[in-house]
């Protein structure tokens, strides 16, 4: 029941109503017992400046933030870590001594099913990176460091390949995240060569610089899968309502090796036509369910200043609100 001292979390976008997180954080909340709540809040985005004053105003503890204010909120706020500059964008925000501080929490989401080898479904928790509210006083002094996360359970990715398709922001974490892991190689794929050469030139000077990332245009497609050993889709291309479509023809997928990882950013339709087709060849398939729940399970850390957080019962939560169970 909300009280006059319940905490206020939420999320913010515009439009905001068709978030999947309050879903999962208010399943966690309740597991836990403790006197929060998660709340949609939709801000326009010529009222974001005075949306963060008024959330400061009546005590809002944090909130997360989806299209179109990712980008937006950079300027306004006291401090942003090193990975959300890298990435350039914020989805995770919370209060400090000196003011709002932005970081990012979808590396850390996309890592997590990469850890260990994946079993479908995804059963890990994400219990081992520290928030900097876990290191000390609730009152942070500083955004958090990059995910230092590497590839844990005897995983060795020094002699990767990492295969992604797209090149908008969702690849910025994926390749962030690949760097972490160590990945030997980095291949990027997109449509326009402009587009691709500004990408890759905007990670020379990044507060991650990432040197073994190379980029192509969709006509290499075919030889750069038979070279991988992580394929990771960040496009919107069979996403509900076209779950028929996949950003890859099946002809291509037909050189993935079996037991290379594919991996989806779309978590509607669940598995997505790319994933069905990659399994069939003897892909392990991840689907990007996990990496919404992980990527939330990594923010209530750090807002409820927790170790660890109910990583199952948010993922859950979630699989019940889009019918998967």
């Amino acid at each position: 029941m909300i009280k006059g001292t319940t905490k206020l979390l939420g999320v913010i976008g515009h439009p905001v109503e068709h978030s999947l997180s309050p879903a999962m954080h208010n399943a966690a909340i309740s597991h836990l017992g403790v006197d929060f709540v998660y709340l949609p809040f939709p801000v326009k985005p010529g009222d974001l400046k005075a949306a963060l004053a008024g959330f400061a105003a009546i005590g809002v503890r944090g909130f997360s933030i989806t299209i179109p204010h990712k980008q937006a909120i950079l300027p306004l706020l006291s401090e942003v870590s090193p990975i959300a500059r890298a990435i350039g964008a914020v989805n995770t925000v919370y209060l400090t001594d000196k003011g709002w501080c932005g970081t990012n929490t979808d590396v850390e989401g996309f890592l997590a099913p990469l850890q260990t080898p994946p079993t479908p479904p995804y059963q890990g928790e994400a219990k081992d990176s520290i928030s900097p509210l876990e290191r000390g006083n609730t009152a942070v002094e500083s955004c958090p460091p990059p995910y230092q996360g590497g590839a844990r359970g005897g995983s060795d990715w020094s002699q990767k390949v990492a295969v992604i398709l797209g090149n908008g922001g969702a690849a910025r974490a994926v390749v962030a995240g690949c760097a972490q892991l160590g990945c030997a190689e980095i291949h990027v794929v997109g449509r326009s060569e402009q587009n691709l050469a500004e990408f890759q030139q905007s990670w020379v000077n990044s507060p991650m610089p990432v040197q073994n990332l190379q980029v192509h245009t969709w006509e290499n497609l075919s030889m750069l899968i038979s070279q991988a050993d992580l394929l990771v889709n960040t496009t919107p291309v069979g996403m509900y309502p076209h779950g028929e479509k996949s950003p890859v023809a099946e002809g291509a997928l037909d050189r993935i090796s079996a037991g290379a990882i594919v991996y989806d950013l779309i978590y509607t339709p669940n598995p997505t036509q790319f994933l069905k087709d990659a399994q069939l060849r003897g892909a392990r398939a991840i689907d990007g369910l996990e990496m919404l729940v992980q990527q939330g399970a990594a923010a209530l850390k750090i807002w409820l200043d927790k170790e660890s957080v109910p990583v199952d019962v948010m993922r859950q939560a979630l699989r019940q609100h889009l019918g998967l169970d």
